[in-house]
């Protein structure tokens, strides 16, 4: 075969996957014609995305709002009730566990900041309901565990935010050149963010306003002087509520990169960064650099982020690149290149969008566009899970991995030395120190899930 022919082949080849795969996500699926009811908690930007994208793919009946904020649940109410053609109020909620008692939700969709997340999904699941839950799925990796050991005992279907499991591009280019063993042996994988991303304000205290229940935002969280809306990002500059940018970004390139390799629990975890190129003046906490190292067998998967100067590879700014014998796989959100070794050109794909099946897409404030054709697959997915009693593509055993290992980074970067976790034992291996802080100190008045699962 020339090497014309061969390029010809894998361009339609490729075209074909793609096609398979949207096919098998469920594009012309037919959802089950009983409305579930669903229950959203946190309705800031990320919250109502998750949830118009369900609204899309399933006929939903939505039974409740919650979040601290009240002019964030008006809001959300009133954009609902235009996708909906009506006025019918939706009941809303300061308090999340009031909503789950008096609603019963069958699914819950949790966009909360991540400090929440443990708790308001166990409580989800504990009321009988499914899961979407945004990733991290927890601060502290006692956290996740509990999350797991609920999920086990509840019987619940947990899907996890990590939508890169059900990115078209991504989805065809594992099977392209992983599955089907094109890119040979791999030994050495890098990933990166190098968004300027760090919020570096340094607001004044001021009062708390009367729509927002700061305190309820707390929660398990210490309790900052108020300085402003932490919402929608300026709690991602703290790591009071969060794990950085490694717990925001890595999570989805490592995450992603798991899924194409089937890898489990890194074998060693270490990590060097800090503050560093960021002014005195900001009142933010997370490291501005930082780079990990997640061990596996013959392989290190390498992270790397800095939110200040240039990315290494402007076309993949926010990106994995796995590296084999037989070549080289880029992948971001955005498109997927593959380099082989030798003469052939590389095969290039653009992220798969959906703009003729969806125009609503196009008016939607703050939407990511790249994002909504995966998170729609997600929900699909999901749902297909609860029905059929099977783990969705983003089980929350995988979720757990991918959290916890970011998190065990974050440590050893805190202690200055390398980790392993035994996820069986639920401790760092010959360290005590590191292992009292894999469970964080909760605000008096909440109790950590750690000592009930």
């Amino acid at each position: 075969m020339s090497n014309q022919s061969r390029r010809n082949f894998i361009r339609n080849s490729s075209a074909l996957l793609t096609f398979a795969y949207v096919k098998k996500m469920g594009f012309n699926h037919a959802p089950s014609l009983n409305k579930k009811r669903v229950a959203l908690i946190g309705t800031g930007w990320y919250g109502k995305n998750d949830l118009f994208r369900l609204m899309q793919v399933a006929p939903v009946d939505i039974v409740g709002l919650s979040d601290p904020d009240a002019r964030q649940l008006s809001n959300a109410e009133k954009l609902i009730q235009e996708r909906n053609r009506t006025t019918a109020s939706i009941p809303s909620y300061s308090d999340y566990r009031k909503m789950l008692k008096e609603q019963t939700p069958e699914l819950v969709v949790i966009g909360s900041p991540d400090h929440w997340h443990a708790l308001m999904a166990i409580d989800a699941m504990k009321s009988g309901a499914h899961i979407y839950l945004q990733k991290p799925i927890s601060v502290d990796v006692l956290e996740g565990e509990a999350i797991v050991a609920a999920a086990k005992k509840y019987n619940k279907v947990v899907q996890v935010g990590t939508q890169r499991r059900s990115t078209p591009h991504l989805i065809e280019a594992k099977q392209l050149f992983i599955d089907s063993g094109r890119i040979g042996k791999v030994h050495h994988v890098e990933m990166c963010c190098y968004y300027h991303m760090r919020d570096n304000r340094n607001p004044p205290i001021q009062s708390v306003p009367d729509f927002f229940d700061y305190d309820r935002w707390t929660g398990p969280a210490s309790l900052r002087p108020y300085d402003g809306l932490p919402h929608r990002s300026w709690w991602r500059a703290f790591m009071e509520y969060g794990n950085g940018i490694m717990g925001d970004m890595c999570i989805h390139m490592f995450d992603t990169v798991r899924w194409m390799l089937q890898l489990g629990w890194p074998l060693r975890i270490s990590s060097t960064g800090g503050i560093f190129a960021s002014p005195a003046t900001s009142k933010s906490t997370i490291a501005d650099t930082q780079t990990a190292i997640f061990e596996y067998e013959g392989l290190n998967c390498i992270w790397q982020h800095r939110t200040w100067g240039t990315p290494v590879d402007p076309q993949y700014p926010w990106s994995f690149k796995i590296y084999g014998e037989k070549g080289t796989l880029c992948g971001s959100t955005m498109q997927y290149d593959f380099i082989p070794v030798g003469k052939d050109e590389k095969i290039h794909r653009d992220v798969y969008y959906e703009r003729e099946q969806f125009p609503e897409d196009l008016k939607e404030k703050d939407i990511e566009l790249f994002a909504a054709p995966a998170t729609r697959n997600h929900m699909k997915d999901f749902l297909s899970a609860i029905d059929s009693g099977t783990k969705p593509v983003a089980a929350v055993e995988e979720g757990h991995i991918s959290t916890a290992s970011c998190i065990i980074a974050n440590l050893s970067m805190q202690l200055g030395r390398p980790l392993v976790y035994d996820p069986a034992k639920r401790i760092i291996v010959n360290d005590a120190e590191a292992t009292a802080l894999l469970k964080r100190n909760y605000r008096e008045g909440f109790q950590h899930p750690s000592l009930l699962y």
